[in-house]
């Protein structure tokens, strides 16, 4: 196995390659992405995650545009937010405008929920998921987007999804919480076993997680001589997902991309596979309707 994970690309259903480690820019405060993003591309990455949701899509296309790296050498997600489920061409739009770019490598359909856009605590009554990628099915052909998928499906709305006969794309990504103490066997298994990629987000357990007070992680990292993070990160790339570690300081977001050379034994990540605890950054208790059910592990 290559342990040149910078370089490393995952190739999709589509025959797209996704860069295997990318910046993540969710929660991150305003005038802090902009800067996160020109400094991650000068620092090598070339895979930037982004979201409407996050409200930051013009910071990240300025720091694009800052970092003077061609678009074409970036490979650029964003995400369909909720109450735009009925208005998948003006969603894009409105990203590809803030973005300041005429197409994404990847648009998600960030959660499975058609969140009504006059009351955020209703789903719409006349809408689903299956309705939305009808939508989006759509839009490889304009040029807009380049690849389509999902992001929070477990297996019981993936699999309500790959049955609907107006299913025409099967999903390249399903871009789903991923960390030791959250790390889904099951819902990645069948992602794989369907040709759907997998991408990591909170993939280092998120801000001030209890990942980082593990014996067994903290033992790995001074065993390697690498920081728990960037063990972290090559558990992931090694066990086959993309990683977005989000990150606006500028040393972390280079130490985060010094991986290279590292590499974890069969029984490393084992342990790391086992550990015990078990929790969840990114719960659906916000959502008018659940979309977790616990069965994914």
């Amino acid at each position: 196995m290559s342990n040149q994970h910078t370089q490393k690309t995952y190739t999709l259903n589509t025959g797209a390659k996704i860069p295997a480690i990318g910046l993540g820019t969710w929660q991150s405060k305003p005038n802090e992405v902009r800067v996160a993003v020109k400094d991650a591309l000068l620092a090598g990455y070339r895979h930037i995650d982004t979201a409407l949701a996050y409200g930051n899509e013009a910071e990240v296309g300025a720091g694009i545009k800052d970092s003077g790296v061609p678009r074409e050498e970036i490979w650029l997600t964003t995400k369909l937010d909720n109450p735009w489920h009925k208005r998948v061409t003006e969603g894009i739009d409105s990203s590809l405008k803030d973005l300041q770019t005429d197409y994404v490598d990847l648009y998600l359909m960030h959660w499975p929920s058609s969140t009504d856009p006059n009351d955020l605590s209703k789903h719409l009554p006349d809408w689903d998921f299956i309705k939305t990628w009808q939508e989006l099915q759509k839009l490889p052909a304009t040029g807009k987007v380049r690849n389509i998928g999902v992001s929070n499906f477990g297996i019981k709305n993936l699999e309500i999804l790959l049955n609907d006969p107006s299913c025409k794309i099967v999903p390249a990504v399903n871009q789903i919480e991923l960390h030791p103490n959250n790390p889904s066997p099951k819902l990645v298994a069948y992602n794989t076993s369907k040709g759907i990629h997998s991408t990591g987000y909170s993939c280092l357990g998120s801000t001030n997680s209890p990942l980082y007070k593990d014996p067994t992680l903290l033992q790995l990292a001074e065993k390697k001589g690498k920081t728990p993070q960037q063990v972290l990160l090559v558990w992931g790339i090694q066990k086959g997902w993309s990683v977005i570690p989000k990150s606006v300081s500028k040393s972390r977001i280079e130490g985060n991309f010094d991986i290279n050379g590292l590499e974890l034994t069969d029984d490393e990540v084992s342990q790391l596979d086992n550990l015990k605890d078990r929790f969840k950054v990114c719960g659906d208790a916000w959502l008018p309707i659940k979309v977790f059910f616990g069965d994914d592990e």
